[in-house]
């Protein structure tokens, strides 16, 4: 059982990290989710670096939910089928509750990566128009509902094309060339005008919006930086989000697309609440989406082979990490192998009909080449779904442009058992 690493400043790394690391062996328990006396009696009263974990390899797959776009509303649909003429109608997302849907759409004139919302009732009655004529929807797969169902968040920015102080045309007129009344557009039926007033930038940025549709805002509000794989807190108070400057993602972007690869959007932690406050957890880069824990007090994350964990509450919040190279290297070794004597035991079975007896893997002196496992990779997926378990996926993967030629492989789930430490004083540095 080892326990979890502060993070901390360089100048305190060598001697705090080795008196942290004695001090987290001497009060570990010896299994998982086990409580000594002495330790509180929540998982929300135990800081980061109060965690201690154990490593396991190779265990089966969390259950966890797919992120499918679900079918769309007929009402809804029929609503822009009947009504609606000028717009499509891409995608519909309820609420967890069902009372409310989001419609996501676009107009015939709008970019294709630029989109609007309307709430609807499930029957298919209007309630409101979300997004103003001046702000445009981007990343419509990423829109989610809070669990409580209360709130929806989306990510959006400033319109291509709209002057500051400019007007927008309203739904339903008629396109610029058909103004003389000549070969002009069949009119759809009116719908309620758009809000007006929204702040919007010129990147994108994380806005929320009522189950009714009203009370939009933005809750960030930092031109230059583009939010994205953005998560709810299980109480639904707040999110956690990846984000990224625009220059950098542009960047990255266009070396992507030289290579003839889909670039996949990496950026740094930050969490931000639903009144607007918002702190940045880490400066280091990640691709990996954030999680939350169970009871909404903690953030988990993974850059390459580390786990670090936030606390997200508090006056005095903690963090700490837990690196698993070498366990990743040793675990990855003894799979190889283990696939290894599969193959060859198959081969054997095939030319002699025995059964060969198996061969122990011989206890590792030195820590394997990584350039020698085809089974050890970064972790690429994180899941929290049970206060002393944190999940990890591993694998190979590369994304590319053109999806069929896409790659992923030796996708392997491993998991922390986490052991709260006994309670007593923090040391602070």
């Amino acid at each position: 059982m080892l326990n979890f690493r502060p993070i901390k400043r360089l100048l305190f790394i060598t001697a705090a990290a080795a008196a942290a690391l004695a001090a987290g062996c001497s009060n570990s328990g010896g299994g998982g989710g086990g409580k000594s006396p002495s330790t509180p009696v929540a998982w929300r009263d135990v800081p980061a670096v109060r965690l201690s974990y154990r490593y396991e390899a190779d265990v089966p797959p969390p259950q966890i939910e797919p992120r499918t776009a679900e079918d769309r509303n007929s009402a809804v649909s029929a609503d822009f089928d009947n009504g609606r003429t000028l717009e499509i109608l891409d995608r519909t997302i309820t609420s967890p509750n069902k009372k409310a849907v989001l419609a996501v759409y676009h107009r015939a004139g709008d970019k294709e990566s630029e989109f609007r919302l309307d709430m609807y009732t499930p029957d298919g009655k209007l309630l409101r128009k979300v997004s103003s004529d001046a702000m445009a929807i981007h990343f419509p797969d990423t829109i989610t509902w809070s669990p409580d169902s209360s709130a929806v968040a989306f990510v959006a920015m400033t319109r291509a094309g709209i002057p500051d102080g400019g007007i927008v045309p309203a739904a339903g007129a008629a396109p610029p060339d058909a103004a003389d009344g000549t070969d002009a557009a069949p009119q759809a039926a009116p719908t309620p005008a758009a809000p007006t007033g929204i702040l919007t930038f010129r990147s994108e940025q994380i806005y929320i919006a009522n189950a009714d549709g009203q009370g939009v805002k933005p809750l960030t509000q930092n031109e230059g930086l583009i939010y994205f794989h953005y998560v709810w807190s299980p109480d639904s108070s707040m999110l956690a989000a990846l984000a990224m400057t625009v220059r950098e993602w542009d960047l990255y972007d266009g070396i992507a697309a030289t290579k003839g690869e889909f670039w996949y959007p990496a950026g740094r932690l930050r969490v931000v609440e639903k009144n607007g406050r918002e702190r940045r957890l880490d400066d280091n880069v990640t691709v990996v989406r954030p999680v939350f824990s169970p009871d909404s007090t903690k953030v988990a994350i993974a850059f390459d082979t580390q786990v670090r964990i936030y606390d997200v509450v508090g006056t005095a919040p903690t963090q700490a990490s837990a690196p698993l190279r070498n366990q990743l290297l040793l675990s990855s070794q003894a799979y190889d192998n283990e696939k290894k004597r599969e193959l060859e035991s198959g081969s054997s079975n095939a030319d002699t009909g025995s059964s060969p007896s198996p061969t122990p893997a011989p206890a590792a002196a030195t820590l394997p080449d990584e350039r020698t496992l085809v089974s050890f990779n970064p972790i690429v997926e994180v899941a929290w779904q049970q206060d002393d378990l944190i999940y990890l996926m591993t694998a190979y993967v590369k994304r590319m442009k053109n999806d069929a030629d896409s790659v992923t492989s030796y996708a392997r789930w491993h998991r922390l058992v986490l052991t709260p430490q006994a309670s007593g004083p923090e040391k602070q540095n």
